[in-house]
């Protein structure tokens, strides 16, 4: 039983739709020597259980299943934060939002973004002599210096925060249309988003609007092509690339245009695998054509999956969070429990990374950035300190354990957004506050502050349903080891040298290619 195992503007050409710095892009005589590419696949709001790999009931992940059996699969690989902002600065930074400043989501309006004097992994690379791409979902900041093309990345083409963030003519499923809603006396809140008041979803090319409203039905095929077209025109380059690509799957609305007949249920949500799994695969296989041995392709996901959207949310297996469960709310996205940040994740790499293992090692989105420097041969950014940690080893077969410790930020359902109150460390799991984001029942699970946390054995409990007796002998042998590692935690935070993000808003600066039309609508140039 599976189960039981778990133990800009830039300076620049325009070279086929992509904008690069004037350094020697296509005329290189360099090498890439011994230096690999990277290609990062980061999905949205996908459930641990999601995956056909990790024992989901449904096998809906045919491509993602064919590269852990090619590669090495991670179970408990844990995502920095429970959502989309905050998850994504510590992948691009190696850093918790604590040190980095991305504690909480930003918004259309908002003004500021990742901290300016955070650097990012592409900033990194391209110091290093890379070639780096964004694709998709962005959600750092969009306005000025906070664009992609700003952060180190040559080229970008995405939606610049979650697809849902915006209206659309193509909507998908749990999303309403663009027509705007109509003027009545009643209070917009009993119109329940059967209309939209929002601005039109922009899709960006670099520092240009492309589309607004963008096309939901065919964005999973644009991000097919210009991530394959990216990976052929760096490759033929002969210098190194990195390629960070940030789905709009699982994340609502799903917007699927090809359903099954039967069985009903959730087929919406299943037929959306397929289709995120199929836009993986032509990455996959387009790497496997143009530079398979010395590609490191690293596929995870940014948090679990959104339980109040019900049906249209993803699986989180058997970490359910039963504690919470019965005390109300959902125990994932947004929350601490395991299904709020335990993720899947798979590595690749032909030669280097073997074959058909799967790994219980304790690892994080946080150990991306000071993997790929060093595998980069690049040197990580000085004056401040990281979370995340080298887990080459682990990667090539050569060592098992990981973190020791891990720390699990609030990510919305309760305390203080980006404070540390929740600590794994090796098999056990402190909780100093608990509390459920919103169920699909549409209940939400009280918060509780606890003095004495409490504390699973995750060894024992995967699903969290009975801490640790207080007074056992147990639970008194890790108590001082939990408060240990967390006032170090913070000790050495406090010593760093942090960032404060700006989380001003102003309608300003909302992407609007038009704004004389209603919901900024322009039609691609």
């Amino acid at each position: 039983m599976g189960w039981l195992f778990l133990k800009v503007l830039l300076a620049g050409v325009s070279f086929s739709g992509f904008l690069y710095p004037l350094v020697d892009f296509c005329i290189s005589g360099e090498t890439r020597g011994r230096k690999p590419n990277f290609v990062i696949i980061l999905a949205d709001d996908m459930g641990w259980g999601d995956l056909g790999a990790n024992w989901a009931e449904t096998k809906d992940t045919a491509n993602l299943d064919k590269m852990a059996l090619e590669g090495m699969r991670f179970v408990d690989f844990h995502a920095a934060a429970s959502t989309c902002s905050p998850s994504r600065a510590s992948l691009l930074t190696g850093r918790l939002g604590l040190r980095n400043g991305v504690t909480h989501n930003f918004a259309v309006t908002s003004v500021g973004g990742l901290p300016l004097n955070e650097t990012t992994l592409a900033e990194v690379l391209q110091q290093a002599g890379y070639i780096t791409g964004m694709i998709g979902k962005w959600h750092l900041g969009h306005h000025g210096s906070y664009h992609p093309n700003f952060r180190g990345f040559d080229y970008y083409f995405g939606i610049p925060y979650s697809h849902d963030m915006g209206c659309t003519d193509t909507p998908g499923y749990n999303h309403p249309p663009c027509p705007a809603c109509p003027h009545g006396d009643g209070p917009s809140s009993n119109l329940q988003r059967d209309c939209y008041t929002d601005v039109a979803l922009p899709l960006y090319e670099n520092l240009n609007i492309m589309e607004q409203p963008v096309n939901l039905s065919s964005l999973a095929q644009k991000y097919a092509e210009k991530a394959t077209q990216f990976i052929q025109q760096a490759s033929t380059s002969g210098r190194p690339f990195l390629l960070y690509v940030a789905l709009a799957h699982m994340h609502v609305p799903l917007p699927v245009t090809q359903l099954p007949a039967a069985p009903r249920g959730r087929r919406l949500y299943g037929a959306g695998l397929r289709e995120m799994d199929g836009l993986v695969g032509q990455i996959k296989d387009k790497v496997d054509h143009t530079a398979k041995d010395n590609t490191f392709l690293w596929f995870t996901g940014d948090n679990g999956p959104w339980a109040q959207k019900c049906e249209l949310a993803g699986s989180v297996g058997a970490f359910t969070g039963v504690w919470q469960t019965r005390r109300g709310g959902s125990p994932a996205k947004q929350t601490t429990w395991e299904g709020g940040h335990r993720v899947p994740a798979l590595a690749y790499w032909p030669g280097r990374v073997p074959v058909n293992v799967t790994s219980t090692a304790l690892l994080s989105v946080l150990d991306i950035f000071p993997t790929v420097v060093a595998l980069a041969q690049a040197s990580l950014p000085q004056g401040r300190r990281f979370d995340g940690v080298d887990i080459s080893e682990v990667l090539f077969g050569r060592s098992q354990p990981g973190h020791r410790v891990l720390f699990h930020p609030n990510s919305g359902a309760a305390g203080e957004s980006g404070a540390l109150q929740t600590v794994r460390l090796e098999r056990y799991k402190a909780f100093y506050v608990t509390g459920g984001a919103r169920a699909c029942d549409g209940s939400i699970g009280p918060e509780l502050q606890h003095k004495f946390p409490l504390i699973f054995n995750l060894e024992d409990d995967i699903a969290e349903a009975v801490p640790l007796e207080r007074g056992g002998a147990e639970y008194q042998a890790v108590l001082p080891k939990v408060r240990k590692v967390l006032a170090d935690v913070l000790q050495d935070i406090a010593n760093d040298n942090i960032s404060s993000a700006d989380y001003t808003q102003d309608p300003s600066v909302t992407p609007c290619c038009n704004p004389y039309q209603i919901a900024c609508r322009c039609q691609a140039p």
